[in-house]
């Protein structure tokens, strides 16, 4: 016995100083993280907040056996896959499909009677400066950018076997949106708005009048004129989904934000990936979560697609088509998981017999 305890001594003794390390690594993430953030504002780009995830997995991964190469073997592949969608999105302009400028539009007037709910929302909600709720929905646009990779870490953590089923629906939707924008490129409210039927006759996908201001634009453009406003708020339809983060002083998120958005395929609008994304995560994580955190789930989809909509980013029709998306993505992904887990269930069968 005495024996047995004296060669466990350097086995016990090993464990708590990688233990030890493991806590330290962590810390040292903790503290790069929050830096690089105060210095330079939230991660929004894919590829940082993957290497912000992933590496803060292996500092946890410290001392866990072959945990480390796990993680390597696990995210480098969802790495490339991202990277791929993201430098495959200049594809859509090789097909040159006309963009549908109008057609979105009059969907959501026929939907509403004659009414835009983005034009109606800015009418009546739009203050000259950001009121507090704009901090929230900011908050909600900007998560999009994060949440899925941080939803993705946990899972790897707690189930490798989840971490895939989410993997597989989070790169199956980004693919599925990928093919759609190319084959169906469609303006966003913002960008009708500062633009007259004349400006996109054709269906051009850049037009000049896109980078222009919408202030002046004949009769408010493809979306029409609003007929009132809040004292002192501009007149017009405007991109205002980063005006929380400039209350809130965080103008380095905020320029983040407006570059990020200027650098991306500006006429994929159909169907919302936020939406789409957003329903997906929430429908996942329903059986996976405690009863008490579905409220939340239910009111983060219903609050994304109210920000979408007032912010000007996406008309009703590209919200009910992304959630559409995620029905379908959900569905399959179902459906596989099952098949999947038919055969244990043959073999548990079979062994206990």
């Amino acid at each position: 016995m005495a024996a047995t305890r004296v060669d466990d001594g350097p086995a016990v003794a090993r464990g708590r100083w990688l233990k030890i390390v493991r806590w330290l690594a962590i810390a040292v993430w903790a503290a790069v993280l929050i830096y690089r953030t105060v210095t330079d504002g939230f991660a929004f780009n894919r590829e940082l907040v993957l290497l912000y995830v992933a590496t803060g997995l292996l500092a946890a991964s410290i001392g866990q056996g072959r945990r480390m190469l796990y993680v390597i073997r696990d995210w480098l592949p969802f790495a490339v896959v991202l990277l791929a969608y993201d430098l495959s999105r200049g594809a859509a302009d090789l097909i040159g499909r006309p963009t549908l400028w109008q057609w979105p539009a009059e969907v959501d007037r026929w939907l509403f009677f004659g009414t835009i709910p983005t034009v109606w929302l800015q009418e009546r909600l739009k203050a000259p400066l950001p009121p507090w709720w704009e901090v929230v929905m900011s908050t909600v646009y900007m998560s999009f950018f994060v949440l899925p990779y941080v939803v993705a870490g946990a899972l790897w953590l707690r189930d490798r076997d989840e971490w895939k089923a989410f993997v597989k629906l989070f790169v199956g939707l980004s693919c599925a949106g990928l093919v759609i924008y190319a084959l169906v490129p469609a303006a966003p409210p913002w960008a009708a708005a500062r633009c007259t039927a004349a400006d996109v006759s054709g269906g051009p996908a850049g037009p000049s009048c896109m980078f222009g201001s919408p202030r002046g634009v004949p009769d408010g453009g493809l979306l029409g004129a609003m007929q009132t406003s809040q004292d002192g708020a501009n007149p017009w339809i405007e991109r205002i989904v980063g005006r929380g983060w400039g209350k809130l002083n965080l103008h380095t998120a905020s320029a983040l934000l407006d570059s990020g958005q200027a650098s991306v395929n500006l006429v994929a609008a159909i169907p919302s990936l936020h939406a789409a994304m957003t329903a997906a995560i929430a429908a996942f994580l329903w059986k996976r979560v405690h009863r008490g955190w579905r409220p939340l789930l239910a009111a983060y989809v219903l609050i994304m697609a109210f920000t979408l909509v007032y912010t000007a980013e996406h008309y009703v029709i590209d919200i009910l088509l992304g959630w559409a998306l995620a029905a379908a993505g959900v569905v399959v992904a179902n459906h596989f998981e099952a098949r999947r887990d038919r055969p244990r269930v043959g073999e548990d069968a079979v062994s206990s017999a």
